[in-house]
């Protein structure tokens, strides 16, 4: 009977330890989201609704580093102008705006 309080006395306990080790891991994953999930996807985002803002004439970088202006842009596909009377063909998705600056030193 002695043996019985104490193991009962024990599982009790243990439950305790349960509920913080499930609250820790809910937490990690909750910070895990905030830090690394989540300004992911909204850079992604922004990315995407960049070059849905395209046009004809925006300076542009593919992402193997060729800098152009775009000359035509399709469905997936942009033309773009490396230099004069070159043209390239490129995945859209392959091709970030450039953000010119402001101030040129």
């Amino acid at each position: 009977m002695n043996q019985l309080n104490t193991l009962l006395l024990q599982a009790q306990a243990g439950q305790g330890s349960n509920w913080t080790g499930m609250l820790m891991i809910v937490a990690m994953i909750a910070i895990f989201y905030f830090f690394m999930i989540r300004p992911q996807s909204k850079k992604q985002k922004e990315i995407k609704k960049q070059r849905e803002s395209m046009k004809n004439g925006d300076r542009v970088v593919t992402a193997g580093g060729i800098h152009g202006k775009i000359k035509e842009v399709k469905e997936n596909v942009i033309l773009m102008e490396v230099a004069p009377s070159i043209s390239i063909k490129v995945d859209k998705n392959s091709v970030y705006p450039v953000i010119e600056e402001t101030a040129k030193k």
